[in-house]
């Protein structure tokens, strides 16, 4: 029960994205094809949005709702990032969906999303089983 707050902002941000629609196959399919700037508009906003908060979280040494300092670590360049970008946007222009919001995507009725979305489960269990066994 405490946790129904984080269901209701669920539910608002997968209207959001549903009314913008970010969700939609045709605008990907647009991005992908270079045909329209909506999605990078979006993305590049988010990006920007991200980037002013981190700033701003820093600058201020914001702490977290717990009372804690927000550590902020930072990140070596490693080519497996760029192997998993390029699969990653690979299954999306395929599919058409980006993982984050599949759920919202079969709540809107597109059932065939499901396929995607166990795809996506089975991905990262696949992941889960593989992670310990991978090269550092």
């Amino acid at each position: 029960m405490k946790n129904i707050k984080f269901l209701l902002l669920g539910l608002i941000f997968g209207i959001v994205l549903v009314k913008s629609q970010v969700l939609s196959w045709f605008r990907i399919q647009e991005m992908f094809r270079l045909q329209a700037f909506h999605m990078y508009g979006i993305i590049g906003s988010a990006i920007i949005t991200g980037m002013i908060s981190i700033q701003l979280i820093k600058k201020f040494k914001l702490n977290t709702i717990q009372g804690e300092p927000v550590v902020i670590p930072k990140k070596k360049f490693h080519w497996g990032n760029v192997y998993g970008g390029l699969i990653f946007g690979l299954g999306w222009a395929i599919t058409g969906a980006c993982p984050g919001p599949l759920y919202a995507l079969v709540g809107s009725g597109y059932l065939v999303i499901t396929v995607t979305l166990l795809s996506a489960i089975a991905g990262a269990w696949v992941y889960g089983l593989l992670k310990l066994h991978r090269p550092v």
